[in-house]
């Protein structure tokens, strides 16, 4: 009998439930019991709900406060130093003292969990690292599971993995890699436990076997499921997503194991070979529902691949799953009440894609619901030939975008000169990234607009005071470059594609982004357009308040694409194309308003890169060209700015320079300047706004650690290009951190202003 499986549930909750006791936890409102007790109702919830799906494999271990890699760190005592943990009693206060800072300790590095818009932890590791099993989550929640009848098959990040998602932080030249036999010990140690608890799968997951793996990760992996298949009593299955094996297909598929888990949605043409390749004993998990975005599986297409899969195997070494966790999903359709039956018919969130699982393995073994099988194919054909999605003027002006669209009129020192003496800035010009807090009273008169209970008129009065007073506080503090504090916008992507045609939203469809996090990300199902300006009401406003210079706020055309569910019926870069020219609209009417700075934002442009390096050059082409063609309409003397998080810029940095944006500000206080590294290597030719302060912790950074910070960076950088900001907005921070630490930067800035001159 054919099997089905999951790789991950949503945590969060229907309601956010996550976040809001996290958030009270924190704040002192709920102890820890009352937020241990959240914890356990979501994953009984979550276990119910795919054993009721009919799912075969249920995971557990895929619950997290925080984060799955800041999980395993806990688990195996990986605590850096600084955080003063005495190596006993491991608990969730001080995953999170890792996660977010305390007064006395930076808090760990936080990036990219490989191209999804997920965060996760860096492990650290130096010369004094040590694993021991410390934690015992993996198995506590094994046995909760257990409890409630339900015998759960653990996951686990894969050691490989860990090791090569970590970073040596002591200078001391330690290869990473030189720990694998300790902490390949202490898996082994894991492994046993679960068995003897009565564990009879353990997933490990090893997605770095999407990528251009090097003969020492490769020396890694063997060791590792060398000693892994060793221990008795318990079926290993390691598990690939996000990306094809290519060249690493020999090494996995000989993996000494009882199952593989190939992502057979990015990697479908692999599908049959591997099959083929496996020996007589072997499972092959063929993760053909798509893990990453909402559309519903083609099932008649799905079924097609499996029978091949079948053709090779059979049926009782076969496993249906999704492509990867479903984390990345919204939790369920069921309370999506508002969106219309054509549109919900075309999509499948977490609970819905098990069904889908759970149809394709009962398919595979000739149960067809013939009724779901008719429904889902008149689903396809209806979003195929749906007039909604197609609009032939947004796809001729794309066709018609030329080279010249993608140019400023002069290089950038010509560029500079004008702007300098338009903006007239001192040295070290201090703006931030753009959004302030928002706070309950914004959140709660943005929901009383959206609902109508508060009217246009009270409302804009009500955003109005809330401009006023931040423009009033920047300048009382000092700062160069204002912005208006987008307390108008709810998220940085929904805001715009609330305005954009060719977008779609949810009421509920949230998912984690790191810690109490969460995004609704907008769907993109047809061609964008923008019927009419976004931001230049509110931009005009703030500007008119002060005879500063005022930074007009936008999102990119990359990360408005990345950071949402994209349509699957046309490439990507064809749906950034469309992006872009609506952002170029509002950067023209931003600068006709008056605005003599424009920020775009591409957060996402190094997340959106390939996992493989061979087709890095493709990515960059297009994402650089359709940056340039948002940026590129505007006058020399405007200045635009953008702005990226949490990026290894060292690989991609001439494909930065090509974007030509005059200033770009990154995040380098947790790496401590680390990511200036690459500006450095090759001599960056622009204006660089090194983040001082982390504005993912509560801390507040004193004034002379952030002129630290700014020593570090003028030692590599010519101090005349450099600005000085945070390292992202402060939308989710408290004005009681925002406002010292801000005052701080500006001192901070002033002192190193009076030095140089």
């Amino acid at each position: 009998m054919t099997i089905s499986q999951n790789l991950g549930f949503p945590r969060i909750g229907e309601r956010r439930e996550l976040k809001k006791a996290t958030e009270a936890y924190w704040k002192g409102d709920l102890d820890r019991a009352g937020l241990e007790a959240t914890g356990a109702e979501l994953r009984r919830s979550n276990w119910a709900k795919q054993k009721s799906a009919g799912i075969d494999l249920i995971p557990s271990n895929d619950f997290s406060f925080y984060d799955q890699v800041l999980g395993l760190s806990c688990l195996i005592g990986n605590v850096p130093e600084r955080f003063g943990w005495d190596g006993s009693n491991m608990n969730i206060d001080v995953a999170f003292d890792m996660a977010r800072g305390t007064q006395g300790a930076i808090a760990c590095e936080m990036t990219k969990w490989f191209d999804t818009n997920y965060h996760y932890l860096v492990p650290e590791f130096t010369q004094n690292t040590t694993f021991n099993l410390v934690g015992s989550k993996i198995f506590d929640e094994f046995a909760e599971a257990k409890a409630q009848g339900i015998t759960t098959k653990p996951v686990m990040v894969g050691p490989a993995t860990y090791l090569t998602l970590g970073k040596v932080t002591d200078g001391s030249g330690l290869n990473k890699f030189d720990l694998a036999d300790s902490l390949i010990d202490v898996y082994v140690q894991i492994a046993e436990k679960l068995a003897a608890d009565g564990a009879e799968w353990l997933q490990i997951d090893e997605p770095i076997f999407s990528l251009d793996l090097d003969d020492t990760q490769r020396a890694v992996i063997e060791k590792a499921y060398a000693k892994l298949a060793q221990v008795d009593g318990i079926k290993i299955m390691v598990a690939n997503y996000f990306g094809q094996l290519a060249d690493n297909m020999e090494l996995f598929t000989s993996l000494p194991v009882a199952a593989l888990h190939i992502d057979a949605v990015r990697g479908l043409k692999e599908a049959e070979v591997v099959a083929a390749r496996l020996d007589d004993e072997k499972y092959l998990s063929v993760g053909i529902i798509d893990g990453r975005n909402i559309w519903k599986t083609d099932l008649e297409r799905a079924l097609a691949t499996i029978e091949t899969v079948k053709g090779e195997i059979g049926a009782e070494r076969l496993i249906v799953g999704p492509s990867c966790s479903l984390l990345h999903s919204p939790v369920t359709l069921r309370s999506e009440t508002k969106l219309d039956d054509e549109f919900k018919n075309w999509l499948a969130f977490a609970e819905e894609k098990l069904d889908e699982i759970v149809f394709i393995a009962n398919a595979a073994d000739s149960k067809i619901d013939k009724t779901m099988l008719a429904a889902n194919k008149q689903a396809m054909a209806d979003r195929a030939d749906s007039a909604r999605i197609h609009d032939a003027a947004v796809k001729r002006r794309a066709e018609a975008a030329a080279d010249k669209d993608m140019q400023r009129g002069a290089p950038y020192a010509d560029r500079a000169a004008s702007q300098h003496a338009k903006l007239d800035l001192p040295a070290y010009p201090t703006t931030t990234i753009g959004s302030f807090p928002q706070t309950q009273e914004v959140r709660k008169a943005r929901a009383a607009h959206k609902k109508g209970s508060l009217p246009d008129a009270e409302y804009d009065a009500f955003l109005e005071e809330k401009i006023a007073e931040a423009v009033k506080m920047q300048e009382d503090m000092g700062f160069d470059m204002l912005v208006h504090g987008e307390f108008e916008r709810n998220d940085m992507v929904e805001y715009f594609g609330e305005q954009l045609a060719g977008y779609a939203f949810t009421k509920f469809g949230w998912v984690q982004s790191y810690g109490s996090r969460y995004v609704k990300p907008p769907i993109i199902f047809g061609d964008v357009s923008r019927p009419q300006a976004m931001t230049v009401k509110w931009s005009k406003y703030a500007q008119s308040l002060t005879d500063k210079p005022m930074k007009g706020m936008l999102t990119g055309p990359v990360t408005m694409v990345q950071w949402a569910f994209v349509r699957d019926d046309q490439p990507r870069s064809e749906t950034v194309k469309q992006v872009a020219l609506a952002i170029r609209d509002e950067v023209v009417d931003l600068e006709a308003a008056g605005l003599a700075a424009i920020q775009i934002d591409e957060a996402a442009f190094r997340e959106g890169l390939p996992l493989r390096r061979a087709d890095w050059d493709a990515y960059l082409e297009w994402a650089v060209e359709c940056f340039r063609l948002a940026s590129c309409g505007v006058a020399d003397d405007t200045q635009i700015h953008t702005h990226m998080c949490y990026s290894e810029f060292n690989d991609i940095i001439e494909a930065i320079a090509d974007m030509d944006a005059d200033c770009i500000s990154i995040e380098t206080s947790r790496s401590q300047m680390e990511l200036l590294d690459a500006f450095v290597q090759f001599k960056y030719p622009n204006e660089i706004g090194p983040g001082v302060y982390d504005i993912h912790s509560p801390r507040v950074p004193d004034k002379q650690e952030m002129i630290e910070l700014l020593k570090k960076a003028t030692e590599v950088l010519p101090a005349e290009r450099v600005w000085v900001n945070p390292d992202c907005g402060l939308k989710t921070r408290g004005w009681a951190e925002v406002e010292p630490a801000l005052k701080h930067m500006v001192d901070a800035a002033r002192e190193l202003r009076a030095k140089a001159a």
